[in-house]
């Protein structure tokens, strides 16, 4: 596995270990690809993600745009991502029911010393463009953390930190 991969499930299991927001909306949440600057992950939809006409709420998406914006910046080698300063998503069609799997894919659109510019496409169960959204994270004070690392240009070797190994 690349330690690209490695380290973003390292970061996202941080965030399931602080049984906050993340772990009560979407601990199934499965990072499936990370390379510098590009996240791929997967959420089979649950009951409790939907809303009253019974397909995923926007809050869900809103939240993924958040979660998986901080994840891409993660992809950069960054064990703490910042905070937010500005997010939105639009959505385009229905995104799914429960049972149904939607799809992400998170990039790194803009990256500097202090902001980080991220987009987020969803994809519903029929491949289809569900929503998209960007997030702006304020990064300036959470880079130099000790965990931090610094990958390879293909991400599949760190050159600087400690490479830690999960599943």
């Amino acid at each position: 596995m690349a330690a690209c991969l490695r380290f973003t499930r390292r970061v996202w299991r941080s965030f399931i270990d602080n049984k906050g927001h993340d772990q009560q909306c979407f601990p199934n949440l499965k990072i499936l690809n990370a390379k510098p600057g590009l996240l791929e992950a997967s959420l089979k939809i649950e009951p409790y993600n939907l809303n009253r006409v019974g397909t995923v709420h926007g809050g869900l998406i809103m939240s993924l745009t958040d979660t998986l914006g901080s994840l891409a910046v993660a992809t950069h080698g960054q064990y703490m991502t910042g905070v937010s300063v500005d997010i939105g998503t639009s959505f385009v069609k229905p995104a799914g029911r429960a049972g149904d799997v939607l799809t992400a894919k998170a990039v790194i659109t803009g990256i500097g010393k202090s902001l980080a510019y991220t987009r987020v496409d969803f994809f519903n169960g029929a491949g289809q463009l569900a929503a998209y959204g960007h997030h702006t994270k304020y990064i300036g004070k959470s880079a130099g953390h000790k965990h931090d690392v610094k990958f390879s240009e293909d991400g599949e070797k760190v050159l600087e930190g400690e490479d830690i190994d999960v599943d």
